[in-house]
């Protein structure tokens, strides 16, 4: 596996898929994303490495357009301009518990070095997705 750091866009995977980003049509994105992590939220079994590091990339581009999200990474995130991605939340929020629930190949291999500061980025990840109050929940209305 080509990675050189914890970061959601620091591998060789995850940089492939956002030059297919690039490459696709801007009609295509929303779903190449969509598609990205209903794959191994539906994967009951022994979840792939690769699979999942996709997976954790479009879930970072969901969490790069919501409020404490950041952006993409400059040099290997998407260079083309992405849709609206943020109906995804729960999409990217469920794929990311998936990539961190047994068995899962990328969560072993983060298991066998110091997989800490990965699973910090997982879990900041998911806390970006969380669904924001309304101004109702919150008393303001």
């Amino acid at each position: 596996m080509g990675t050189w750091d914890v970061g959601p866009f620091d591998n060789d995977t995850a940089a492939d898929f956002c030059g297919d980003l690039d490459e696709a049509a801007a009609t295509e994105r929303e779903g190449i994303v969509r598609g990205a992590l209903t794959c191994v939220i539906d994967t009951a079994d022994y979840l792939e490495a690769p699979e999942s590091e996709v997976a954790v990339a479009a879930a970072a581009l969901v969490a790069a357009q919501c409020p404490g999200g950041e952006p993409a990474d400059p040099v290997y995130g998407p260079e083309e301009l992405l849709p609206d991605l943020t109906g995804l939340r729960d999409l990217a929020r469920q794929a990311l518990g998936r990539v961190m629930t047994e068995p899962s190949e990328l969560m072993e291999l983060w298991a066998e070095s110091d997989g800490g500061p990965w699973r910090a980025n997982i879990r900041q990840l998911q806390s970006v997705l969380l669904p924001q109050p309304s101004g109702e929940q919150l008393g303001l209305i």
